[in-house]
């Protein structure tokens, strides 16, 4: 008994003193709870170099952690683990996680720099009056593909993507909200459809498109298209600018019918323990300048008028990446399903990718 006691004594000694020395070595990093900001983010999603100048500028340590979807984001973000002070979710689980009660709402008063933002993309049905989001990026879902492989004038719709030519040809982003709803919008229904027929419908179109289906996959679309190991993709336009730049004969289109308009926002989850930094930084990103050097490293359209003036005519002209108002107007945002009919779209597309 004895034996086991001073055992025992050995191993707290230990635990203790390897907490304490943890807290000793980041002191002596500068990173403590008063000047550290845990940000929660898309992988690849900001300019490393802001990341340095927010730290040289504030004196704020960033702990930079990413996610690969919004539902792993929130689950984590749920379970209340890792205090995150931002976090970077799109429109419908910003809507998901208010209703939920797990974001902070912001103080209006300490955000500085709004005025720069475009005024059609405050005040969304997601989060009106921007009580708990501040608009990051937006963007579009659409088709890539390349023209030295695909007849440019046979590429306009979601349906073209059906024709029998393109077999084993096509490129799908891993996501179930994507896929099911260029199905349900190549219908002319709503891509935030609870029909069950509507659903039937996309279905059985997505099954008859399984044969054109090279491969599902996520970050790899890039690389594949790039390299020319794939004639078509679909996937979002920031994605779709990165391969522009990679290879000249890539192309992006927004179909016909119509697709979907995302907004990624920052938020203030309610474990978050560093509020000042977080307000911060989200200032520090509303900075025009800093806008302006974001969009032009990530590819994706800043919602800062202010910055889009600093951006170069050409990128700003495109209107693939930031359509006029006609446009738009044929773009739909995803909207909160509800888990009934969330798991209702998970399991279609499962079985879709299982064929």
């Amino acid at each position: 008994m004895k034996k086991l006691t001073g055992l025992l004594i050995v191993v707290l000694l230990a635990v203790v003193g390897l907490y304490i020395g943890s807290i000793q070595l980041d002191r002596s990093q500068g990173i403590t709870g008063n000047n550290t900001l845990n940000l929660y983010n898309w992988g690849d999603y900001i300019d490393p170099d802001l990341l340095t100048q927010f730290e040289e500028e504030t004196g704020y340590h960033v702990v930079y952690e990413t996610f690969d979807s919004n539902e792993a984001m929130y689950t984590k973000v749920q379970q209340g683990g890792t205090a995150y002070d931002l976090a970077v979710p799109s429109e419908y689980m910003v809507e998901r996680m208010r209703d939920e009660e797990l974001l902070i709402e912001i103080d209006h008063s300490k955000i500085e720099g709004l005025d720069h933002l475009v005024p059609k993309f405050l005040d969304q049905p997601f989060d009106p009056d921007n009580q708990y989001s501040i608009p990051y990026f937006w963007g579009t879902l659409g088709i890539v593909y390349n023209e030295n492989l695909v007849d440019g004038d046979e590429m306009n719709t979601w349906a073209d993507l059906w024709d029998p030519q393109y077999e084993e040809s096509i490129l799908l982003i891993d996501g179930a909200r994507e896929v099911i709803g260029l199905a349900l919008q190549k219908n002319g229904y709503s891509l935030n459809s609870t029909s069950d027929a509507e659903l039937a419908v996309a279905t059985k179109d997505l099954n008859a498109l399984a044969d054109n289906v090279k491969a599902v996959v996520a970050d790899e679309i890039k690389m594949y298209m790039i390299q020319e190991e794939a004639a078509i993709a679909v996937t979002f336009s920031g994605e779709a600018a990165d391969m522009m730049w990679e290879n000249e004969a890539i192309k992006y289109i927004l179909p016909e019918e119509g697709s979907n308009l995302w907004f990624d926002n920052f938020v203030i989850p309610q474990t978050a323990q560093n509020i000042d930094a977080a307000y911060a930084f989200i200032n520090f990103m509303l900075d025009p300048e800093i806008a302006a050097q974001n969009a032009d490293y990530i590819g994706y359209s800043t919602p800062n008028q202010s910055a889009m003036e600093l951006l170069p005519e050409e990128t700003i002209a495109d209107e693939q990446f930031y359509p006029g108002e006609e446009k738009i107007g044929n773009l739909e945002v995803y909207e909160d399903l509800g888990p009934k009919y969330l798991g209702i779209y998970n399991d279609l597309f499962l079985e879709f990718k299982m064929q």
